[in-house]
């Protein structure tokens, strides 16, 4: 990888990071979809009551089951999820009894993370033979469709995510992706991989 190749990677994770930063402080991409609970006070009490310091990833209804079940188990258990589903509250829960809300922790995975998307997308552009701005854009600009595609319809899909926060959040992740692209095309503007790989 080129130092031109790297810094391209870097200007664009912090271009993405800028970017998805104003979309959550600034715009209301970040909070839709999502909503507080009512009567917050008694929904913590009984989740403290219940579930006490065993903090995890929890979904209900559940099976009831261990992780021996056999196959029939599993399958009927599946049938009566369905119709507790169809008469019931479905959701998921990730419960912390205590975490330390370190914002400057948070930002920095977060910045982290959009600065090595920037660079191994950067790093995969620079592997093709695409010449023009245009098809450099389009290319990152997919690649963003398909890490935005990756989790979000499934959650939504799955665990019935609300609509509104996964078209939101697959928005704010292509819209940083394409910014990667502009970066990366404007700086790599000279640069011929055609020519690059023909022998001297």
């Amino acid at each position: 990888m080129t130092t031109r190749i790297f810094l391209a990677g870097i200007v664009g994770g912090i271009v993405m990071f800028i970017w998805t930063s104003i979309a959550h402080m600034f715009l209301p991409l970040g909070e839709a979809g999502v909503r507080e609970l009512p009567n917050e006070a008694a929904v913590l009490d009984a989740l403290k009551t219940n579930l006490g310091e065993n903090r995890g990833f929890y979904i209900f209804p559940g099976t009831g089951l261990g992780p021996d079940a056999s196959h029939e188990a599993r399958r009927e258990a599946m049938k009566a999820i369905a119709e507790k589903a169809a008469n019931g509250p479905t959701g998921l829960l990730m419960y912390h009894p205590q975490r330390a809300f370190n914002m400057g922790r948070l930002l920095g995975v977060e910045f982290a993370t959009e600065l090595l998307e920037a660079i191994l997308v950067v790093f995969l552009l620079s592997s093709t033979r695409l010449l023009t701005a245009g098809s450099r854009i389009l290319f990152v600009t997919i690649a963003g469709v398909l890490a935005a595609i990756a989790t979000n319809v499934s959650y939504w899909n799955w665990y019935g995510f609300p609509k509104r926060y996964t078209v939101a959040y697959m928005f704010i992740q292509i819209v940083g992706f394409f910014l990667v692209g502009v970066v990366s095309a404007f700086m790599l503007r000279n640069r011929d991989p055609v020519a690059e790989s023909k022998p001297a």
